[in-house]
């Protein structure tokens, strides 16, 4: 167990390595299916602060890390390294999935 949770934490760590990406010419139209607009949703409400438009600002991009989901939904959850955690008081399950779905499609589009 310890060394799965330090495997993780290495992964984490070394996926906020590097320069934040800038923006770049759209690849074309962001298709977002119904949930992946609902975590457009949450992520506007909790994450574009810091992560403007998926890209770095105050905090590294997200749109270049091609993270497995449950490394994401965990240091969304406890809040590893800068990111504050969210518990499901702030985003529940589904709106976790939904924004997972969001930040899919970011990388796929290229965005």
């Amino acid at each position: 167990m310890k060394h799965t949770i330090l495997l993780a934490a290495v992964m984490l760590l070394s996926a906020g390595c590097g320069s934040p990406r800038r923006a770049e010419p759209l690849v074309g139209p962001l298709e977002l299916r119904d949930s992946a607009l609902q975590g457009r949703s949450v992520y506007e409400q909790h994450c574009f602060r810091c992560h403007d438009q998926g890209e770095g600002g105050l905090a590294p991009s997200l749109n270049d890390k091609p993270l497995p989901e449950f490394l994401v939904r965990m240091q969304v959850r406890a809040g590893l390294g800068a990111i504050p955690a969210f518990s499901e008081e702030h985003i529940d399950d589904q709106e976790m999935d939904a924004l997972l779905d969001y930040l899919a499609a970011l990388r796929a589009a290229g965005n």
